[in-house]
């Protein structure tokens, strides 16, 4: 039987990505004795959120705040956030926490999930918990031959050793960027790993706006 906490989390459509013991190095907060990653995983997060807010115009860091918040609060841990300021080392505690590889697009890569998951929180336990270690899973790009990732962007954004920011904003921005647009990032989607969990077609546009906005503010009114 799963742990309560892990149903807990579940229940509220987010995903248990890792968890771990931390240590010094870790830079958790004082008090810190026990780290949950969460996050969405496949598109259930996404369904939730479009339910609950209007997501044309409402921001997904506001509701994850809102949900998470209460969750925290239900299961007296604190919960933090990618999208806080200062940075918190989230991608360090991912490693920590056997959530996964970094994939050829520098993105984490789930050995069961692919590129189709994020980290929304973590919450912070002031006690430790009996949960089965984590484990990471073999690195699924390792045994991936022909790298489709990395041929697939019209632009070659990608060269397994950078990103190339300003030609992927100004693909996406133009008419030559359509499908990336209206059907997500195009290496993202010639990955074969995690494909049960890819995301909706509403939920690839919400986050193509997103990124499009990050990176060119005037382009677009679509929230982050």
């Amino acid at each position: 039987m799963e742990h309560p906490i892990l149903t807990a989390i579940r229940r509220e459509s987010f995903t248990p990505l890792g968890w771990f013991s931390p240590k010094a190095e870790d830079r958790t907060p004082d008090g810190t004795r026990f780290v949950i990653l969460i996050g969405n995983a496949g598109p259930d997060m996404f369904r939730r959120f479009a339910r609950e807010r209007d997501h044309r115009h409402d921001l997904m860091d506001d509701w994850c705040r809102d949900v998470i918040g209460r969750l925290a609060r239900d299961l007296d841990a604190k919960a933090v956030y990618p999208f806080d300021k200062p940075s918190l080392p989230f991608l360090t505690w991912a490693r920590r926490a056997k959530a996964g590889h970094v994939s050829p697009l520098g993105m984490n890569i789930h050995a069961t999930y692919g590129l189709w998951h994020a980290f929304r929180a973590a919450l912070l336990f002031p006690v430790e918990f009996d949960l089965p270690a984590a484990s990471a899973g073999l690195h699924p790009c390792e045994t991936c031959a022909s790298k489709p990732c990395l041929s697939a962007c019209p632009v070659g954004a990608f060269s397994g050793s950078g990103y190339d920011v300003p030609a992927c904003t100004s693909h996406i921005a133009s008419s030559q960027g359509a499908d990336c647009m209206s059907g997500g990032c195009l290496a993202r989607r010639a990955c074969p790993v995690g494909r049960p969990f890819t995301y909706g077609r509403e939920q690839m546009q919400f986050h193509m706006r997103a990124f499009l906005r990050a990176h060119q503010p005037s382009t677009t009114g679509i929230p982050l």
